[in-house]
């Protein structure tokens, strides 16, 4: 189902359209999305009128969190590579 631009959390009121919610939201990615984009978004929570937004249907935890966690992972697998 299409999400409006100006959907809203009927919980908390927060935007429901933007990076954050996205499926193609990536921390650390160009402009920190897996899509092309032209241009960037610079306010991640708030609506914006990307038209690659394709809604995130499962929630492991906030973007920046999991992202945090998958660099830990990452440097203790690195890490793991040199210990004997």
């Amino acid at each position: 189902m299409p999400v409006s631009r100006t959907a809203t959390c009927p919980v908390c009121g927060t935007d429901v359209h933007c990076c954050k919610n996205c499926r193609f939201y990536a921390p650390g990615a160009h402009y920190d999305c897996h899509e092309t984009v032209d241009e960037p978004v610079y306010d991640k929570e708030r609506a914006n009128f990307c038209d690659a937004f394709s809604l995130q249907t499962e929630f492991s935890g906030s973007g920046t969190n999991s992202f945090r966690n998958s660099v830990a992972d990452a440097r203790k697998l690195f890490n793991d590579l040199f210990s004997v």
